[in-house]
């Protein structure tokens, strides 16, 4: 493992951005004892995390207090949305035993609150929900004082496939949307914006506890965030996050704004008064940041 040099904090960075990052976008890199120590757990047991893979900023941050979000199903996607740093591409068949070793590494991290998420599988008929019931099933054998939110994706109006995914014993559900409907086309070429509205007040009416999380920054209005809080409140979604979209490489859709902290303090607060019984709001927010409040 390559260790990475000391230094006290980076500006994030993006190829068409650079040296335009404003102050508030300043994270500190992963370093640490229990940043190790999460890392070569996730590295002995062969385990995929989007915190890895997605880029995210918060890595140090969560990693060094030993909590991670786990990704199932591998770490290529069958969808190729315009935003996101993870692969794309054709699978490879799915570890079975996947399962076990995400339950077990859970364990060994005494991890009071996981995130387990998962790439798209479009290729497979049940969208890869039998993983993800015998995943959550094994983490709550192993662990069951252990709480769970699943950031689940989009299953393609498979509801038979979502009631697998969705009942094994998980506390909180989450879908998200990520962005106003006005730029799904650009953003999320491959989704329907009703569709998963639908996903969500479907997960509701399971009786699971909602969540959905949106980026800033790709060329929204104001009007536009408020209207997709009015949307998610209309089916069921009790936790919102927002956060500061950042363009992963050039490959990627383009930073349009940096949302200063003010607006995302605004959002939280009409978040609030539309009815969420949660909202997360900032730069470097990312839908599992700080999740352990959203139960």
């Amino acid at each position: 493992m390559i260790e990475l040099p000391i230094i006290p904090e980076i500006a994030l960075d993006t190829p068409n951005q650079r040296n335009k990052k404003p102050d508030w976008l300043r994270v500190k890199l992963p370093i640490g004892e229990d940043y190790k120590r999460v890392r070569n757990l996730v590295d002995e047991y062969k385990l995929h995390t989007i915190c890895q893979s997605g880029n995210c900023p918060n890595m140090g941050e969560c990693w060094g207090a030993g909590t991670a979000t786990f990704m199932i199903l591998g770490n290529v996607c069958t969808r190729s949305c315009s935003f996101c740093a993870v692969k794309t591409g054709k699978p490879n068949e799915y570890d079975t035993d996947e399962p076990r070793r995400v339950a077990e590494a859970i364990k060994l991290m005494q991890v009071k609150h996981a995130v387990i998420t998962s790439v798209n599988r479009d290729e497979l008929k049940d969208r890869g929900a039998a993983i993800w019931h015998e995943t959550v099933r094994l983490v709550k054998e192993t662990t069951p004082e252990t709480t769970i939110e699943t950031l689940i994706p989009d299953v393609k109006a498979n509801w038979d496939a979502l009631e697998v995914m969705i009942s094994p014993g998980q506390e909180v559900v989450s879908h998200n949307m990520e962005t106003v409907e006005a730029l799904y086309r650009k953003v999320r070429p491959q989704a329907k914006y009703q569709r998963s509205l639908e996903q969500i007040q479907r997960t509701k009416d399971y009786g699971k506890r909602t969540k959905s999380g949106i980026m800033v920054g790709l060329g929204e209005t104001k009007e536009q965030v408020f209207k997709i809080m009015d949307d998610l409140v209309a089916h069921g979604c009790d936790v919102l996050t927002i956060g500061q979209y950042l363009q992963p490489t050039k490959m990627h859709i383009e930073v349009a704004e940096f949302i200063h902290p003010d607006l995302f303090a605004e959002y939280k607060e009409v978040g609030m008064s539309k009815g969420f019984a949660f909202v997360e709001s900032g730069p470097l927010v990312r839908s599992s940041y700080h999740a352990e409040r959203h139960l």
